[in-house]
C-alpha cells in the first residue's frame, strides 16, 4: 500500500466521524462568504448609506471570523485527540514524525477545502436569500438578485486558508510533542478523576451559587434608586459582570458537583442506572468543562441579551413613534401646517388638526421627588417641563391648584422617580404659583421636541396656563410655542400622505410618525440581522462543541457499556440514562445562559423600547429550539455507541 492510498483508507474510515465537523465548517464558509458578499453587493448601497450598514457589516464579519476560528481549531484538537492510537501506530511500523504530518495534513487538505468550496457554493445559493431578508426587516426597497462576488470569494479564501495554517501548526506542534506511549493513553485519560468532595470544593460551589445570585440582585436594582452617582452605577455594573461570570466558572468547577453529590448522599449511594450514567458522568467531567462551559454560557448570554434587545427596539418602533409623535404627523409653525394641508386637500386626503399651547416653566418637584441619579439635571429638585392648558385636552378639567403630569418615557421614570401626589411649585419669571401633583397619566400629548428628552409634560387649569403664559421666562423657551398635530382620517391614504410629507421643505421643526417608526425599523433591522448572523453562528459552533465532546465522552465510556449489556441492562435502559444526561449537558449552559440574559435584559430593556416579554420569549424559545437539535443528535450518537458495544 503506497502512500496515496493510505491517505485514501484513512480519510473514508475517518469521514464518519467527522461529518459534523464538515457541516459545521461548510455552514461557517457558506455563512461568512454571504456576510461578506452583502458588503460588494449594489442592493446594499441604500442600506449603506443610510445606517452605514457597510461598515457594521465589515466589523461583524471580524467577529464572524474570530468565533469560526475558535471553534475550528478546538474541533480540530478533539478529532487529532481521536487519531492519537491511529499516529502512534504509524510510529510503531516506522513512520517519521514528519511523514504522518504530511499523511494528515493531506487528509485534512482534501476534507478542509472541499467542504470550504462546498460551503462557498452553499453560501452564493443562499445569499439572495439573506439579502431579501435583510431588505425586508429593515424596510429598504430594493430587489435581491443573485451575484456572483469575485472579492468575496478571495476575502473568505484568504481567511480560511489562514484558519488552515493555524491548524497545521497545531497538528505539528501536537505530534511533536507527544512520546508513542502518550499517544497510546490520550483517549484513555478520564477528564478528571474524583474520588470524594473535598470540604474546598463544596466552598467553590457555595460561593459559585452566591455570586450567581449577588449578581441577579445587584441587577435588579441597578435603576432603582439604590445607586445614586455615576461612579456607582458603573462600579455596580461592574461588579454585575465580574460576579455573574466568576459565579458561573466556580458553579461548573464546584456547585454542580456538590449539587449532585448531596443527590447522591440523600440516596444513601444507592444509585439506578439512570442515575449512574448521568449524575455519576456530569459530576466528574464537568468540572475539567468548567472554563469551556464559562466561555460557552457567557456567549450564549451575550448573543441572546443583545439579539433580544435590539428585537425589543425592533418590536417597539411604532409604540416609541407614537409616544414622541402622539399624531400622524405635527409642526411647530402654522404656515408650514397651511402648506402640508393644503397638499393633502389637494390630493383629496381628509384629515384632522389638533393645535396645543405649549409653554416651557422651572417645576420645584423636590417634596414628590422619590429618587433620582446624582449629577443629573433634575437632582436639586428643579426641572425644566412643558406646560399645557387642560381646555386643549378632551377629558381632563383640573382645578385652578391641581397638576398632573403625563407622557414620561420608561428611561427617564429609572433616574427619576416620582411619588403619587404631593406639593410641587410652577416656577414664572417673577412669581411662582404653589400647586397639588396628582400623579402621573401615561397619555404623550406632545412630541418630543417641546419635552427635552423625555420629561414629563404637566397639565394645569386654563386661568393657571394663562398666568403663567404672561410671566414666562424668556430664556427657557423654545423657538416655536405651538404644536399642531395632523392625523389622516383614512388609515389606508397614510402611506400616500407621508409621500407628500417627504417632498415638502418644511421651515420650522416636523415630523412624520411613520418616517420615525421606518427609520427605527431600518437601524435597528440591521443591527438585529447582524445579531443574529452571529447569534447563530455562535449557537452553531457551541453546539457542535458540546456535541464533540459528548462524541468523545461517549466513544470512552463504550467499554462501561458493554458490561452494564452482559450484566443483562437493555439499549432502552441504557438510553434513559443517556437522555438524562443530555438533558444535563446541554441544559445546565443554557438554563444558565438563558438566566443571564433574562437578568441582563431585565435591568435595561427600557433604553431600548416599550415591549419586553413578547420580544424576549420569542427570542429565548427560538433559541431553546435550535440548541435542542444537538442534545437530541447526541442522545442519538450515544444509541450508536450503546448498539456497537455489544
Amino acid at each position: 500500500m503506497n502512500i496515496n492510498q493510505l491517505i485514501f483508507r484513512n480519510l473514508k474510515k475517518n469521514l464518519k466521524n467527522y461529518y459534523l465537523y464538515v457541516f459545521a465548517l461548510v455552514f461557517s464558509a457558506a455563512l461568512y462568504f454571504a456576510f461578506v458578499t452583502l458588503q460588494y453587493d449594489p442592493e446594499m448601497d441604500e442600506t449603506a448609506g443610510s445606517v452605514k450598514g457597510a461598515a457594521a457589516i465589515k466589523a461583524a464579519s471580524i467577529l464572524l471570523v474570530a468565533i469560526v476560528s475558535i471553534f475550528l481549531l478546538y474541533a480540530n484538537t478533539i478529532f487529532i485527540k481521536r487519531r492519537s492510537k491511529e499516529i502512534g501506530l504509524f510510529q510503531l511500523i516506522g513512520m517519521t514524525k514528519g511523514r504522518i504530518f504530511r499523511i494528515l495534513s493531506a487528509e485534512n487538505l482534501m476534507l478542509y477545502f472541499g467542504s470550504l468550496f462546498i460551503g462557498i457554493f452553499v453560501g452564493f445559493a443562499f445569499s439572495k436569500l439573506i439579502i431579501m431578508v435583510l431588505l425586508k426587516i429593515t424596510g429598504v426597497n430594493g430587489i435581491a438578485s443573485l451575484q456572483f462576488s469575485v472579492e468575496a470569494l478571495v476575502q473568505t479564501v484568504i481567511i480560511f486558508t489562514l484558519i488552515y495554517l493555524f491548524i497545521l501548526i497545531m497538528n505539528f506542534v501536537f505530534i511533536k510533542r507527544q512520546s508513542i506511549l502518550s499517544l497510546f493513553r490520550v483517549t484513555s485519560k478520564t477528564e478528571a478523576r474524583v474520588k470524594k468532595l473535598s470540604i474546598f470544593e463544596i466552598i467553590i460551589g457555595i460561593i459559585g451559587i452566591v455570586f450567581i445570585v449577588a449578581g441577579y440582585y445587584t441587577s435588579t436594582k441597578l435603576f432603582s434608586g439604590d445607586f445614586v452617582t455615576m461612579t456607582e452605577l458603573f462600579l455596580a455594573m461592574i461588579f454585575i459582570l465580574g460576579a455573574v461570570i466568576l459565579g458561573t466558572y466556580l458553579f461548573y468547577k464546584g456547585s454542580v458537583s456538590f449539587i449532585f453529590n448531596l443527590i447522591r448522599k440523600k440516596k444513601g449511594g444507592y444509585l439506578n442506572i439512570n442515575e449512574v450514567l448521568s449524575l455519576s458522568s456530569i459530576m466528574f467531567r464537568m468540572k475539567s468543562n468548567a472554563f469551556l462551559l464559562t466561555i460557552i454560557t457567557t456567549v450564549s448570554a451575550l448573543a441572546i441579551a443583545l439579539l433580544s434587545l435590539s428585537y425589543i427596539s425592533y418590536y417597539s418602533a411604532e409604540k416609541s413613534a407614537k409616544q414622541n409623535v402622539p399624531n400622524h404627523f405635527y409642526m411647530t409653525n402654522g404656515q408650514d401646517a397651511e402648506l402640508y394641508k393644503t397638499a393633502l386637500t389637494e390630493n383629496n386626503i381628509e384629515f384632522k388638526e389638533k393645535v396645543i399651547d405649549v409653554i416651557q416653566i422651572d417645576a420645584k418637584i423636590e417634596k414628590i421627588l422619590e429618587s433620582s441619579l446624582e449629577g443629573m439635571d433634575f437632582d436639586t429638585g428643579t426641572v425644566q417641563t412643558p406646560v399645557i392648558s387642560d381646555k386643549d385636552i378632551n377629558g381632563i378639567d383640573l382645578k385652578p391648584d391641581e397638576t398632573i403630569f403625563t407622557g414620561q418615557n420608561d428611561l427617564l421614570s429609572k433616574f427619576m422617580s416620582l411619588k403619587d401626589s404631593g406639593n410641587i411649585e410652577l416656577i414664572g419669571k417673577s412669581e411662582a404659583i404653589p400647586q397639588k401633583y396628582l400623579g402621573m397619566k401615561d397619555a404623550f400629548y406632545v412630541s418630543y421636541y417641546f419635552t427635552s428628552g423625555g420629561l414629563p409634560t404637566a397639565i394645569v387649569d386654563e386661568s393657571v396656563f394663562e398666568q403663567l403664559k404672561n410671566d414666562i421666562n424668556p430664556a427657557i423657551q423654545l423657538e416655536s410655542s405651538t404644536y399642531i398635530g395632523i392625523d389622516i382620517e383614512n388609515k389606508a391614504e397614510l402611506e400616500q400622505a407621508n409621500e407628500i410629507y417627504n417632498k415638502i421643505k418644511f421651515s420650522s421643526k416636523s415630523d412624520s410618525r411613520l418616517e420615525m417608526s421606518k427609520n427605527q425599523k431600518m437601524n435597528m433591522g440591521l443591527i438585529m440581522f447582524i445579531v443574529g448572523f452571529l447569534g447563530l453562528t455562535f449557537l452553531i459552533t457551541s453546539g457542535c462543541i458540546l456535541y464533540f465532546k459528548q462524541m468523545d465522552e461517549s466513544e470512552d465510556e463504550k467499554p462501561n457499556y458493554t458490561i452494564l449489556r452482559k450484566l443483562g441492562f437493555t439499549q432502552f435502559d441504557l438510553l434513559k440514562g443517556i437522555q438524562a444526561k443530555q438533558l444535563f449537558n446541554f441544559g445546565i449552559p443554557l438554563v444558565i445562559g438563558l438566566l443571564h440574559s433574562y437578568f441582563a435584559v431585565k435591568s435595561g430593556w427600557f433604553m431600548f423600547g416599550t415591549e419586553l416579554w413578547t420580544p424576549m420569549f420569542i427570542v429565548m424559545l427560538l433559541y431553546t429550539a435550535l440548541y435542542s437539535i444537538f442534545g437530541l443528535l447526541s442522545v442519538l450518537y450515544s444509541k450508536k455507541v450503546i448498539k456497537e458495544s455489544l
